[in-house]
């Protein structure tokens, strides 16, 4: 008997090894973020956070002080502020970096407990948000910072928990009275944000729950008719969501899936065309959507008068399998900024793959009649051209079979990532036996 038992945690040791060498070489998928007036544009890729600035045509030097500034690990999340004057990045190394965008200094390292999932900073600049892996969001007040001159070191203070579940995203409302939470657990929670937020957040404004599969990303439509707007909501399960976010009431709901040509047959993962990004027009009428398996975007209709999301067209990108993990836009511009790809894509050489590509003409969307190729900007048309790619990818040619490989690994990753696994008992006892995140007795 002693021996059986021997033998069978022999086995346990063996998969728990296995699934930590899984999850060091797990992939990420590169995240793009754009100024708020589109001076410049950022990409991260695996610890690699690349800055462009548009305004003076030339590449931002991060971290140039102190090698301090880089991050170790895998970035997660980064933001530029409402206003542009500050920049957030965190991720697997559990630090979150504020940048000033405008020296690009790093004024502030917070050291987290748990590897970071979302970030947000609010609209006034004073606080920053950021959500880790337990579900737990923290709140830092950045009151001084701009005063001290050397990179201070701030802790954060815990705002609200969602009990466990990985919070996938981290939106403030418009008007600044509500901070926004979803998770892989299918559930959206919309949270008044307090006067004294270092105090925590104890008032539930609302639920919105209707989603069947982990929800992906969060975005707010609204205009001048609408100024408190609504909710917009991507997920696993195919669907892009409407919702009074104050109430908690879902409007309408939009099967991207089914447009993106998906068929439920045996075999085929339900999240296959999950939706990974989404992003809106300044004025709400429009939102463009990433899904998973679909070359290009989707460009959905917004009538915030009807209440409705309808899809307009799928806008390919002719002549690459480019399927987008990350897209980002500007208040000012009209543009809309796509990144494809991963870090530490098994099989291949290179430690990071990224391709940034752009489209003008957002107004003209909202015309069904036309044609739209011309408004994929080739890269000799985008914003400072070759010289900007070069430093957002890191190369300027990728091979096409690097493209499919790399579309692969990403969806392979959200779906380990965000979709839960079952365990026996006896499995989810090994698994707690060997946490090494247990906090020490004191």
């Amino acid at each position: 008997m002693e021996d059986e038992e021997d033998t069978t945690m022999t086995t346990e040791e063996t998969n728990n090894k296995n699934n930590k060498e899984s999850l060091e070489s797990e992939v990420a998928p590169a995240i793009i973020s754009v100024h708020p007036e589109q001076h410049s544009v950022a990409v991260a890729v695996g610890p690699d956070l690349r800055v462009f600035n548009l305004r003076e045509g030339c590449p931002v030097n991060l971290g140039a002080e102190s090698n301090i500034s880089n991050h170790k690990e895998s970035i997660r999340a980064i933001r530029y502020g409402a206003k542009g004057k500050l920049f957030v990045s965190a991720g697997d190394d559990k630090a979150v970096k504020i940048w000033d965008t405008d020296s690009w200094r790093c004024l502030c390292t917070v050291s987290t407990e748990k590897k970071v999932s979302a970030v947000a900073i609010s609209d006034n600049g004073q606080f920053v948000c950021y959500a880790d892996k337990f579900g737990v969001v923290w709140v830092v007040e950045l009151d001084g910072l701009y005063e001290n001159k050397s990179l201070v070191q701030k802790k954060g203070s815990p705002l609200l928990a969602h009990y466990c579940s990985i919070i996938t995203s981290l939106e403030f409302s418009p008007d600044g009275q509500f901070i926004v939470t979803a998770d892989r657990d299918f559930k959206i929670r919309v949270t008044v944000f307090p006067k004294k937020p270092i105090d925590g957040a104890h008032e539930i404004q609302s639920y919105c729950l209707s989603h069947t599969e982990f929800v992906s990303c969060l975005a707010f439509v609204y205009n001048q008719d609408h100024p408190q707007g609504y909710l917009v909501s991507g997920s696993g399960d195919s669907t892009v969501r409407l919702w009074d976010f104050t109430s908690g009431l879902l409007l309408h709901t939009c099967d991207v899936g089914s447009q993106a040509g998906h068929q439920q047959t045996d075999g085929i993962e339900s999240n296959y065309y999950a939706v990974t990004s989404l992003c809106a027009t300044p004025d709400g009428s429009s939102i463009f959507v990433a899904v998973q398996g679909l070359p290009g975007i989707m460009l959905l209709s917004c009538n915030l008068s009807a209440k409705s999301l309808s899809v307009l067209k799928v806008v390919s990108v002719t002549g690459e399998d480019f399927i987008p993990t990350s897209l980002g836009t500007s208040l000012t511009s009209d543009f809309l900024w796509m990144v494809m790809g991963v870090s530490n894509l098994p099989g291949f050489c290179s430690s990071s793959l990224a391709r940034v590509r752009a489209i003008t003409g957002l107004k003209k969307f909202n015309s069904e009649s036309g044609d739209d190729s011309h408004n994929i900007l080739e890269d000799k048309q985008v914003p400072c051209g070759e010289n900007m790619l070069q430093q957002l990818q890191g190369s300027l040619s990728i091979d096409k079979e690097v493209f499919s490989a790399a579309a692969e690994a990403v969806k392979t990753s959200m779906r380990n990532l965000l979709i839960k696994k079952q365990y026996s008992v006896e499995r989810r006892d090994f698994r707690k036996r060997g946490r090494n995140d247990k906090k020490g007795k004191r």
